[in-house]
């Protein structure tokens, strides 16, 4: 067990669950995106929607999304950082059937027009489960070095990919794979074992058919 199991991780309370997992999830839908993000719609679902004023949930995914980490001092004051960068915001509760009580749906909106989706949640000590990218479904945590490649659905993707990744030494610890259609775009996500080259990350940028990856170091997720 991970002594960060037993005592919860360094951070601005007062919720590990409400707060720190908050900051978390922001970040990584920042890390997604891949630039400053301009505007943002955060829906908030179950325990986060009742009670994200209280335990500052709200502030914390704002400072995930401008790049923050759980410990940093400026979380309380996030929507002042937010106007000062130009960062646009709504909050709204919805209802996202069969999701984990604590769970927040993100749509961005960059400042070069890149937009992109991500559901998660928030499981308790700081920790996180990011559910679905760009409405497609996903399955990690932030906690392991990851690969989340966008591509065209066709014959011998996974292949050219995990074949890449061997031939380069780098070890699949996780992998999921969802295509919602036959031959549209699908998405792989992987956990390495380790951390990933940038000279391996552009090899496996220049594979056919990827349309694009995202590639999050574990202190990039806020860990």
């Amino acid at each position: 067990m991970n002594v960060f199991d037993i005592i919860g991780p360094v951070m601005i309370g007062p919720s590990s669950s409400h707060t720190a997992g908050a900051v978390r999830i922001g970040r990584v839908s920042w890390k997604i995106l891949g630039q400053e993000v301009a505007k943002a719609d955060i829906g908030m679902a179950g325990s986060f929607a009742q009670t994200y004023r209280g335990h500052g949930t709200d502030k914390a995914i704002v400072a995930g999304l401008l790049g923050m980490l759980p410990d940093d001092d400026r979380i309380r004051d996030s929507f002042t950082v937010a106007r000062e960068q130009g960062l646009e915001f709504t909050i709204s509760e919805v209802q996202i059937p069969h999701a984990h009580p604590n769970t927040v749906r993100i749509h961005l909106i960059g400042r070069d027009g890149k937009e992109c989706a991500v559901q998660g949640s928030s499981v308790g000590g700081g920790n996180i489960h990011i559910t679905s990218v760009n409405h497609m479904d996903t399955e990690f945590s932030g906690d392991a070095d990851t690969l989340i490649i966008a591509h065209k659905d066709t014959l011998g993707m996974i292949a050219s990919v995990t074949t890449t990744m061997a031939e380069l030494g780098i070890n699949i610890g996780n992998f999921k794979l969802n295509r919602p259609h036959r031959g549209f775009q699908a998405v792989m996500t992987l956990e390495t074992d380790g951390a990933v080259s940038p000279e391996a990350i552009e090899k496996l940028r220049a594979l056919p058919h990827i349309d694009s990856l995202v590639y999050l170091r574990p202190n990039q997720a806020g860990g």
